[in-house]
């Protein structure tokens, strides 16, 4: 589509940054990383006037943006008398998750139970496995430190075809949260996923993207849950986008070559062992 309009695409790795060109040299076939391509893309924007760059995700202020998603739910919920007990959204740098919930916070922070729940993918698994620390948000350093769950900036995922959720880190506001206990998480592999969004798809007509079949495969695992304990809940979950542009991702599933990924433990404590140090420092 962005080829249509006139758009030149080019795949990070990249041999066309400094950055880029390291890991494309090293290996032509590097399945890249969003923090990859954050820093091939910041560092186009550094060398260019006529160039500026907005991440997308990630940022405090960008879950700022999204929380008219939340706001939206809000009011249709109070238009219709309904109080919710679940809200779940799929998480890779937490945009599409804070949107959704941080307009409920005021009214878990009043006592109302509302359970929070991240959706990431077992490949990624930034929440469930990673460490509440200081990281950088790219490979190459460009960005500012943040304190997040990361998995390590170097940390490369599988290549799983919720490429939205292959991120190291998450949102410095999802983080603090999911540290204190305010939003849970829970990881999937990508097989039981798709079969949740085939099977919402034949249920409603319409197909979700990947990321967002993260969501549902959580929303009905918690109705599943609420049935065996007897209870009646309202779950609300992100339908974050469609996936038209997902098909062959589809056809991969339907074909039976889709395949499962469990980072290994090993390779994230690697990559966590290599995170910049911090001291703290007291002035007097």
């Amino acid at each position: 589509m962005m080829q249509t309009w006139g758009a030149e695409c080019i795949p990070s790795p990249s041999p066309y940054t400094k950055y880029g060109k390291e890991i494309y040299e090293q290996d032509p076939a590097h399945p890249g990383s969003l923090g990859i391509a954050i820093s091939e893309a910041v560092e186009i924007a550094a060398e260019r006037d006529d160039t500026n760059y907005t991440l997308g995700s990630v940022l405090n202020h960008v879950l700022l943006h999204q929380t008219i998603i939340g706001e939206e739910v809000k009011l249709q919920l109070k238009k219709e008398g309904i109080e919710p007990d679940v809200l779940i959204a799929c998480c890779g740098g937490g945009s599409n998750l804070g949107g959704l919930i941080l307009p409920f916070l005021p009214d878990k922070m009043d006592g109302k139970n509302i359970k929070m729940l991240a959706v990431e993918p077992s490949a990624c698994p930034t929440l469930t496995k990673g460490e509440y620390t200081w990281d950088f948000g790219d490979g190459a350093h460009y960005t500012p430190l943040v304190k997040m769950y990361t998995l390590g900036n170097q940390f490369v995922p599988a290549p799983v075809h919720a490429g939205g959720l292959r991120y190291h880190g998450d949102s410095p506001i999802i983080s603090q949260l999911h540290k204190e206990g305010i939003v849970d998480a829970v990881a999937y592999q990508q097989r039981e996923v798709f079969d949740a969004a085939v099977l919402f798809a034949r249920t409603e007509g319409i197909i979700p993207a990947p990321e967002s079949a993260h969501a549902i495969k959580g929303a009905i695992d918690e109705a599943k849950r609420a049935d065996e304990e007897g209870k009646e809940k309202t779950i609300i979950f992100c339908l974050s986008g469609h996936g038209h542009f997902d098909l062959a991702s589809y056809q991969i599933y339907f074909e039976g070559k889709m395949e499962d990924y469990e980072m290994p433990d090993e390779i994230i404590k690697k990559n966590l062992a290599e995170l910049p140090k911090r001291e703290l420092v007291m002035h007097k």
